[in-house]
C-alpha cells in the first residue's frame, strides 16, 4: 500500500468502482431488454395503458346550426 494514499482515497476509489459496476450492469440489462424485445416490461418501469377513451357530446340543433355557420364563414376565406 503506497504511503502517500490515504485510507479515505482508497475507500473513495473502491466506492466509485462499485458504483460503476452497478451502472454498467443496469445499462447492459436495459440494452438487452430493448434489443431482444423480451416482451415483458422491466420491473422498475410501469406498464403502459391503452389510448385514451374517445369522448363526444351531443349538440343541440341550435349548436349544430351555429357550427355550420362558422364552417361556411371559414370556407369563404
Amino acid at each position: 500500500m503506497p504511503e502517500h494514499v490515504s485510507v479515505f482515497q482508497q475507500i473513495g476509489v473502491a466506492f466509485l468502482a462499485a458504483v460503476t459496476v452497478v451502472w454498467v450492469v443496469g445499462l447492459v440489462r436495459l440494452i438487452r431488454h430493448v434489443a431482444w424485445g423480451t416482451g415483458r416490461p422491466l420491473s422498475s418501469m410501469p406498464g403502459q395503458g391503452g389510448p385514451p377513451a374517445r369522448e363526444s357530446v351531443p349538440l343541440t340543433p341550435a349548436e349544430c346550426d351555429a357550427f355550420a355557420g362558422l364552417v361556411r364563414q371559414f370556407g369563404r376565406r
